[in-house]
């Protein structure tokens, strides 16, 4: 029996070594060729599509799933029903989905699926498309899928659809049946609830056809730019007569992981030269209370465009498609849609956020299910560090908005854990909150553990290594340790897994002779290292560097031109701390944290001899 135990251990033993070792990076690659034939007066289309996948998994796959996005604008969805009974619906959903007549709703209706030339069987379930393959799909195999399929395009209502509040008549998000996600935790066949989404990286041929008076733009390199009338064509250049009255507009997208495109009779169409040769496309409705901004807005895409290539990593396309439409702003490959009925500042701030997406969201493609907050708030950051460059705002902490949004979630006692489905959250509120300004607070605050010059190192590193990959948040944790030297598990976990909250204090000072003795406590539970701040009455500073014991190392002096004293480290169990400086100086005022770069929930016990 001992002999019998023993050998189940040691097998138990040999596999868990395998799977803690079966680590190796891999992806699965997808190549769309798609047709599909607009018909204006319906708001329908007919849709035509050849799927090549490649599993380049270490797994058989005896299915796949696809997403059906516009599915979700029909009443009595999972969309609708869930902003029919959260606590504080979305404004520009609310019931409007329940109330859609028959020739507003939005579909994706497949009438033919085949895997390699043999009809599949498929069963659609809400807004996923649920299939079983004939063949199973062997490690490093690929097959080929051809679909066809009938769409209607929903009345505009959350990021896609047609009619947006401000007249522009097409803004094709999600528009084709898109496959799942298929990567080292399995299938991401999630609903189309309300949130982001999550797509495999391939390239892209697709081919529109539609009314000849539309001009679109969007994802991917026009191929055919000479034979389109509106838009395209060079001047002087007389374009192809349409073929029953509608032109066909090619593109091809190469290594992307989405298509979007937008259409709209009245968009003027400029185009502005970028940093390293990119174009960036402008269309925008001939509006004369907008085409001032418009025009505006070119130069400091352009002026973003760089910051972006220097402090994240070069744009590796050739051009950039600007775009009003949508119902917001939203990020997709090659492109934003925007509204534009903005003032100015607003304009450049959303096309900051949306082009900042293209490095954080769309060339390191997290899942945004699971982990918005890396899309959002790493995208926040970004934007925000750009906008006070660009902008010449010469704001000290341009995150001081973000820090008053997550510390009023925090003391809400409504927070959820930061690794909460992107579509599980209690409210929209605690869902933006905790992904754009939580997640704004990791990057700035983690700023303040490892020092601004380690952080623009990670960011750059980051996209090095993880671009055009699906990155985690171990992944970009990883990267921070190996750039500062210092074990920032414990920030990851705390930050992103738990509501822990940080409240540092100082507890007591005491002046003895020419000694000040000092005690500060740990209040909250999260952990931080310490920067104390003091002042003494002749005028002179000093600053005092706590080392959090688990961090295993210690990071630069922020303000090189002032004394710093680095004491021991501070173990996180001991809710105290005790020092003494010796200087012989009365000391006139404390501070933890000068910066504010540290999410304290009660900045009140920072600080000593301060009136707040």
């Amino acid at each position: 029996m001992k002999y019998f135990f023993g050998s189940i251990l040691t097998l138990c033993l040999v596999a868990v070594s395998i799977a803690q070792n079966n680590t190796s990076y891999w992806q699965q690659k997808v190549d769309y060729k798609m047709e599909i034939d607009m018909d204006a007066k319906a708001h329908q289309y007919k849709g035509k599509q050849e799927l090549v996948y490649t599993n380049n998994s270490p797994d058989t796959l005896k299915k796949v799933f696809y997403h059906l996005y516009f599915n979700a604008f029909q009443p009595g969805s999972e969309m609708d029903v869930r902003s029919l009974t959260i606590e504080d619906a979305d404004g520009r959903v609310a019931d409007r989905i329940s109330k859609l007549k028959p020739n507003e709703i939005g579909y994706i209706k497949p009438t033919m699926l085949t895997q390699d030339g043999k009809e599949l069987t498929y069963n659609v379930v809400g807004t996923v498309l649920e299939v079983s393959l004939n063949s199973p799909i062997l490690p490093g195999q690929s097959t080929t899928f051809n679909m066809n399929w009938d769409a209607q395009v929903p009345v505009q209502i959350r990021r896609s659809g047609r009619d947006n509040a401000e007249g522009v008549a097409y803004s094709m998000t999600q528009w084709y049946p898109k496959l799942a996600e298929y990567d080292f935790q399995g299938w991401h066949a999630d609903p189309y609830i309300a949130r982001e989404f999550h797509g495999v990286w391939g390239d892209f041929d697709v081919k529109i056809t539609m009314d000849a008076d539309y001009t679109i733009g969007g994802t991917g390199y026009l191929q055919n730019e000479g034979e389109i009338g509106k838009g395209y064509a060079p001047a002087g250049h007389k374009p192809m007569k349409p073929k029953n009255g509608k032109y066909t507009w090619h593109f091809k997208a190469p290594n992307v992981h989405d298509f979007t495109w937008a259409a709209d009779t009245d968009y003027i169409h400029d185009t502005y030269e970028g940093a390293n040769g990119v174009t960036l496309h402008f269309f925008y409705k001939n509006n004369p209370e907008i085409l001032e901004n418009w025009k505006n807005l070119q130069p400091k895409t352009a002026e973003l465009l760089e910051y972006f290539n220097e402090n994240i990593g070069e744009y590796p396309y050739d051009q950039y498609s600007v775009i009003q439409g949508g119902d917001g702003g939203m990020e997709y490959a090659m492109s934003t849609l925007i509204t534009g009925e903005r003032k100015f500042e607003s304009l450049v701030g959303v096309t900051a956020h949306e082009l900042a997406h293209t490095w954080f969201q769309f060339l390191l493609a997290t899942n945004e299910g699971k982990h918005e907050w890396m899309d959002e708030g790493f995208t926040s950051y970004i934007s925000n560090e750009a906008m006070n460059v660009i902008m010449d705002s010469k704001n000290p902490n341009p995150h001081s908005g973000s820090y008053r949004g997550y510390t009023f979630l925090a003391k809400s006692g409504k927070e959820q854990p930061q690794s909460t489905h992107a579509d599980r959250y209690n409210s929209n509120r605690a869902y933006g909150i905790t992904a754009y300004s939580k997640g704004n607070v990791f990057l700035a605050q983690l700023e303040y553990v490892i020092g601004k010059e380690n952080l623009q190192k990670t960011l750059k590193r980051y996209f090095d290594e993880w671009a055009f990959k699906h990155p985690t948040p171990n992944d970009f944790i990883r990267v921070a340790e190996k750039v500062s030297g210092v074990e920032l598990d414990w920030y990851l976990m705390d930050w992103t897994q738990t509501t822990n909250t940080i409240d540092y204090g100082i507890k007591n000072v005491e002046t003895s002779g020419a000694e000040t003795k000092v005690t500060l406590e740990r209040i909250g539970l999260m952990p931080m290292p310490i920067d104390l701040y003091v002042t003494y009455e002749d005028g002179t500073q000093e600053a005092f560097y706590i080392p959090l014991q688990m961090m295993r190392g210690e990071k630069t002096n922020p303000y090189p031109d002032m004394k710093r004293t680095v004491l021991k480290d501070w173990a996180w169990a001991y809710p105290t701390y005790d020092f003494t400086i010796p200087s012989g100086k009365k000391v006139k005022t404390m501070k933890i944290d000068a910066s504010d770069r540290m999410a304290d929930v009660e900045p009140a016990n920072n600080t000593y001899g301060i009136e707040e």
